[in-house]
């Protein structure tokens, strides 16, 4: 397989995961707004759930990018089976790494940007959260300053 066909699918691929990660992203941001606006008598309740609700809504997109990878991985045989590319795709995009699985040479190129993929996107789910918590509590010390 030639460098730029493995170039052409990693960069299907990071377009894919961040177009993936972009439209996450706008799903959650309403419900977490909403989740403020109904924060009410229930600040801290109302807090927790919206935080929980974020934590679970970002782990919940990772998930789809990584089995995204992985279901690349098994459709091109890069690894065994879909298990092990499911695996692989995970130490891979967490920058983990084992390195207790390899895919096949043709693809190992594709295996190191997910890596790379990975890192930005865990990065840039990192800044949303913790300017969502950041809002959570400024709307809780905003409300104690009212009553």
């Amino acid at each position: 397989m030639s460098l730029f066909t493995q170039l052409a699918a990693a960069t299907g691929m990071v377009l894919l995961t961040v177009l993936i990660h972009l439209a996450g992203l706008a799903v959650l941001l309403p419900v977490i707004r909403r989740q403020r606006r109904s924060q009410g008598k229930h600040v801290l309740a109302s807090e927790v759930i919206g935080i929980v609700a974020a934590a679970l809504g970002l782990f919940v997109l990772h998930g789809v990018e990584i089995w995204a990878y992985a279901a690349l991985f098994d459709f091109v045989g890069a690894t065994a089976d879909f298990e092990t590319a499911l695996y692989f795709s995970t130490a891979t995009y967490t920058t983990v790494g084992y390195g207790d699985v390899l895919l096949t040479p043709p693809w190992r190129l594709v295996g190191a940007i997910e890596g790379a993929n990975g890192i930005i996107l865990l990065g840039w789910s990192t800044a949303f959260f913790v300017a969502m918590v950041g809002r959570i509590r400024f709307v809780e010390s905003e409300l104690g300053r009212s009553v």
